[in-house]
């Protein structure tokens, strides 16, 4: 387990000790199948629903104390109005509370069809969440792609963002001092991961994740942990491979890294008696926001490079079963929404059109 993902666990248990005990029972249940982030995740979720619970003055005690017998008796208007707070209160879009309810759903389902009593009887006689709909997406899979378009790098803009943050971006700072001394640190560095992320379609926390030993250079591939803490090597492009050398020359010099420090990516320490520390996600997020406004795309994101490498896959390669696969998808139909971003053969059929008869 590496430090991000203990750090992970630990506030995993935190969270815990505020929830009632049926939570925690059913979180060690799903210890095997879930990753700590993803368990981690279900429990705010949690901590939202109890608090609502609490504050709507359905149940008069700390959030700990809630007991079974008041989750089998909630109206489904009661759980209509908890998502009507996440949506209207909250600000929630239909797609979060849609992924709160999921969560919900999982948790009211265990107590009703897995856990047992001494007794063998379940949990809950009763499921409130069973009969409540998820919220219907109204967005097609054109309309998504067509608002996720204008946020990726498509065409020249791919190779050029990576080419931004590898050398242009110097030659915009280099009147600021302080900004040059701290990019000619992190160069090599922070291409890399750009490289890495557009040459294999990898997830933030993914990368973050990264260890040395998890770079297999002879096969061009990286070994990770998907959602469902399921193990697979994921290929990346020539080029990643390259500026991830380039990386790999400098990291324990630049760095001071302590030979014990696996992690791939790492930040310089802080302070004079500071340790070399893993690259944290949110560290990853800012340096890309950084690039991405300097760049005059200031919408793009961790995830967008993500999107942008498997817009451009499908482009090339257009097979998407193994688009699914590189980007780890659980469901095809979500990798389903990359073959309708740039459907040039569908456009050169309707310009076409347009043209005078001979």
């Amino acid at each position: 387990m590496n430090n991000q993902q203990q750090q992970h666990y630990q506030k995993l248990q935190l969270l815990l000790k505020d929830l009632p005990w049926y939570v925690e029972e059913y979180i060690d249940h799903k210890r095997r199948k879930l990753s700590a982030a993803s368990l981690l995740n279900y429990c705010h979720d949690y901590k939202i629903f109890f608090q609502w619970i609490t504050s709507e003055h359905l149940f008069e005690g700390s959030v700990r104390e809630i007991p079974l017998e008041l989750l089998e008796k909630l109206t489904v208007q009661q759980i209509e109005g908890f998502l009507h707070s996440l949506r209207y209160q909250l600000d929630n879009k239909e797609i979060t509370v849609n992924r709160k309810l999921s969560a919900l759903k999982s948790l009211f389902n265990y107590l009703q069809n897995i856990a047992e009593t001494r007794d063998l009887k379940p949990y809950l006689s009763r499921n409130v969440m069973a009969k409540v709909d998820f919220n219907d997406i109204k967005e097609s899979m054109e309309t998504i792609a067509n608002k996720m378009e204008g946020k990726i790098l498509i065409g020249d803009e791919y190779e050029g963002f990576r080419r931004f943050v590898a050398h242009d971006y110097g030659e915009l700072i280099k009147e600021n001092k302080k900004l040059v001394n701290f990019y000619k640190l992190n160069q090599e560095r922070d291409t890399a991961i750009t490289s890495m992320i557009l040459g294999s379609g990898l997830r933030l926390s993914e990368i973050v994740n990264l260890d040395l030993n998890d770079i297999d250079f002879k096969k061009y591939s990286a070994r990770v942990i998907r959602k469902g803490n399921k193990e697979q090597y994921v290929f990346f492009s020539k080029i990643a491979m390259d500026d991830l050398q380039e990386y790999l020359k400098i990291r324990e010099s630049r760095y001071k890294v302590d030979k014990t420090n696996k992690a791939l990516f790492v930040a310089a320490a802080m302070g004079p008696k500071g340790k070399t520390r893993r690259l944290t996600a949110r560290s990853i997020e800012k340096l890309i926001e950084k690039y991405a406004t300097a760049f005059g795309k200031p919408s793009l994101s961790v995830h967008k490079l993500r999107h942008s490498f498997a817009t451009r896959y499908h482009f090339e390669i257009n097979d998407v079963p193994k688009l699914r696969r590189q980007l780890g998808h659980s469901s095809i139909q979500t990798t389903m929404i990359y073959t309708h971003i740039r459907n040039d053969d569908l456009k050169s059929a309707v310009d076409k059109m347009d043209m005078p008869k001979d």
